[in-house]
């Protein structure tokens, strides 16, 4: 994993909202999360779900109603495709409608697409939503063990993607605001650079 460091720093580097908020490197975390282990589930393409964390909020102007930003989400993808990350045409087409349609509520498409929008949903439980079943897409997203596992994950400080430092800040972007104690989002060593599964993620 390699390339993630350096793509999450650029993001974090061009983002519009503070790192701490509801659709912040947390949400990021846990949709990566939710992502992989939807993905030992199914035959969706498991790097276009690790791309699609990391994107499909990437553009927002704010943490309320912002209707267009899942396209801008893709349409930043677009821009740094071949410079930071790589995708085929058909993959890269995948990524960009997972992108571009997650807030529309629909359930029917390719299974990679599915697979992103669920793992997106299972984090709601961060608003206080509990996302209903009949609009999960996947069948593994509907069993009882995926949703509580997701739903405790909101609870946790931040997806173990992440190794939390108090000192060091990745790269050199710097947050937008004062961290939130709590969650401490904005503050990591490094990104952890192994295979494992998210099954074995404590």
């Amino acid at each position: 994993m390699s390339w993630m460091k350096p793509l999450i720093d650029r993001i974090l580097k061009d983002q519009f909202l503070d790192w701490n908020g509801l659709h912040g490197l947390s949400h990021w975390g846990r949709v990566y999360e939710n992502g992989m282990r939807l993905c030992d589930e199914s035959a969706a393409n498991r790097h276009v779900v690790e791309l699609f964390a990391f994107f499909h909020d990437s553009r927002r102007f704010n943490d309320g109603t912002d209707p267009d930003h899942g396209e801008r989400g893709g349409e930043y993808a677009k821009k740094l495709r071949g410079e930071l990350f790589e995708l085929n045409d058909d993959e890269f087409e995948l990524l960009y409608v997972a992108c571009r349609d997650h807030t529309k509520g629909m359930t029917e498409a390719d299974i990679t697409i599915q697979t992103c929008w669920d793992s997106d949903r299972l984090d709601l439980g961060r608003v206080g939503i509990t996302p209903a079943v009949n609009r999960l897409c996947t069948a593994a997203a509907k069993t009882k063990s995926i949703r509580n596992r997701a739903n405790d994950r909101v609870c946790e400080r931040v997806g173990s993607l992440f190794r939390i430092s108090q000192s060091r800040i990745c790269g050199d972007a710097q947050p937008k605001k004062t961290p939130d104690p709590f969650h401490r989002t904005t503050l990591f060593t490094e990104i952890v650079d192994d295979t494992r599964t998210c099954s074995d993620f404590g």
